[in-house]
């Protein structure tokens, strides 16, 4: 049948899915269902996370892969943990050393930018601490996918072609050889319905499932993986991979309206969504289709997020404490010089002195935020020669500015785009959200809370509200669906709208919400991407 798949004449409503034993959102369906197969052989919410990310690695190489970072909110017993599973630059890197290379900036691709990759470990980690079955039952599903191949959805071929355009263009180096090898072995991206198989990406899943990551990090992997950066100019070693362990770090939060917004702290961006949100909770704010809530949504982001560029590194390397800019003092602050036009932000004077999402939960109660990413798209462009190891290009993120919080420092976490989100209220799970997509994370976590706090939006609405996205000075990018009255309206306040042609930059979200009366999830996924939820 000669169809097009991404061709949608027809406005579609999805429904909040509800279930009571077990949940999986994410963003491909063949990811959900390996999810949700582990639940049902027993695992638990941790072990259908694990599941699922490892086969998004497969059935999503346009976002994320194995030489990717995660970062993961686990709710337990009553209890939040946060594992940061970011790597940091190497040893052997500095800002002296990169400018000797011909660069001012941190390039984008090839194989300067990698830095230490975090996702295997996350999944060897959380199995480690909170899973149930052992980790090559929770991989099999992924290294099947890889090995037998599977169908290409439409959302995941039409960013798999155009990365090939792209990269055809711009990767002329041997050093990229491996991508066009590994991703496009017949000279072209595969085609929507068309079936992709990596043998390679299915025995480095089963040698990380075997070892649970050891090979990865201390074994035949971790040589491979640092011959292929050396040979491609970069600075990684295998002494970087095998020092390298997660971290389990303790979240942070907000008190917005009677609910606690939790977030990774820095060297994440999630405390970009709270200050937002602090800022905005000063406000009367009751009516979503308002010219001034949004008018006052995109100026207390602007806000929010030019300090967070400003300011957010590794923690000790921070100029303003996480506390203070949390505090009501640095919302007031700000929140003062919000006013009826739009300004163009400058930073704040502290007082003197992409990427894949998922939620998952279970029947017992227990339930994980989880994203992890190459950050953009298929990441560095250098994959490990017949590994399936795609390598992330997050140290584009440095600074080569000494002066800078940021700056490129060997052994350092620069900052990073992806993070989950988590909403209790009073010491209970609400449950898990997160929308992927670079810098539109934080502004996406700041409307999908407001949406279901304040405006009271099921799961499904919440994600599916048309989204702005504030890029920089006056500019603000709305979806082609948000009302145009309104876009109208604020270019009159001295916003400068771009109304963009397709829904791809806005991010791409999942939640799954737990009814603490009876236990009862409902979820929603996104209508943006390829969603779809797995439940039972």
């Amino acid at each position: 049948m000669n169809m097009d798949h991404l061709y949608q004449p027809y406005s579609s409503i999805r429904n909040t899915v509800f279930a009571k034993k077990g949940m999986v959102a994410t963003s491909q369906p063949l990811a959900s269902q390996a999810g949700l197969e582990i639940l049902q052989k027993g695992g638990n919410a941790i072990d259908a996370a694990i599941a699922t990310a490892a086969a998004l690695t497969v059935v999503e190489p346009t976002s994320n892969g194995i030489g990717g970072d995660a970062f993961a909110l686990v709710w337990v017993k009553g209890e939040l943990h946060g594992l940061n599973a970011s790597g940091p630059s190497p040893a052997s890197i500095s800002i002296e050393a990169v400018k000797e290379k011909g660069h001012e900036t941190m390039p984008v691709h090839g194989a300067i930018p990698i830095t230490v990759p975090g996702a295997p470990s996350a999944w060897a980690e959380l199995s480690e601490r909170f899973g149930k079955l052992p980790l090559t039952e929770v991989l099999a599903p992924a290294i099947a996918y890889a090995e037998e191949g599977y169908p290409i959805s439409p959302v995941l071929g039409k960013y798999w072609s155009l990365a090939h355009k792209k990269f055809r263009e711009i990767f002329k180096g041997e050093e990229y050889q491996a991508w066009f090898d590994t991703f496009a072995p017949e000279g072209r991206a595969p085609e929507i319905g068309e079936v992709w198989s990596s043998k390679g990406h299915a025995e480095t899943l089963r040698s990380i499932a075997e070892t649970k990551a050891e090979s990865f990090y201390r074994g035949e992997l971790a040589g491979q993986i640092a011959e292929a950066v050396q040979k491609g100019g970069g600075f990684l070693s295998k002494e970087d991979l095998a020092s390298y362990r997660p971290q389990w770090v303790k979240p942070i939060s907000t008190d917005y309206k009677g609910y606690d917004v939790w977030e990774i702290p820095p060297n994440g961006q999630g405390l970009v969504t709270l200050m937002g949100l602090n800022i905005m909770k000063g406000f009367d704010v009751t009516e979503k289709e308002s010219i001034d809530t949004y008018h006052k949504q995109i100026e207390a982001m602007k806000l929010a997020f030019t300090d967070g560029k400003a300011f957010i590194t590794e923690e000790k390397d921070m100029p303003v404490s996480v506390e203070h800019l949390l505090s009501d003092e640095y919302a007031e602050a700000r929140r003062s010089v919000i006013g009826e036009d739009a300004i163009t932000p400058t930073e704040y004077e502290p007082p003197k002195g992409g990427t894949v999402y998922l939620a998952t939960a279970d029947g017992e109660g227990n339930m994980v935020s989880f994203i992890q990413s190459n950050y953009m798209g298929f990441g560095s462009g250098i994959v490990v020669p017949g590994t399936g190891i795609g390598l992330q290009n997050r140290g584009h993120d440095f600074s080569l500015d000494p002066t800078h919080p940021n700056a490129l420092q060997p052994g350092k976490k620069t900052y990073h785009t992806i993070i989950p989100g988590f909403l209790t209220k009073a010491g209970e799970a609400v449950g898990p959200f997160g929308v992927m997509g670079g810098y539109m994370q934080p502004q996406g976590h700041f409307q999908v809370v407001m949406n279901t706090i304040d405006f009271h939006l099921n799961p499904q609405a919440a994600l599916d509200a048309p989204r702005w996205q504030w890029m920089k000075g006056k500019q603000v990018a709305v979806e082609p669906t948000f009302p145009n009255h309104i876009a109208q309206a604020l270019a009159r306040r001295g916003h400068e709208i771009q109304v963009a042609t397709d829904h791809g930059s806005f991010g791409r979200g999942q939640i799954i919400w737990r009814n603490p009366t009876n236990g009862v999830l409902m979820g929603g996924t996104e209508s943006r991407t390829d969603g779809a939820i797995s439940a039972w």
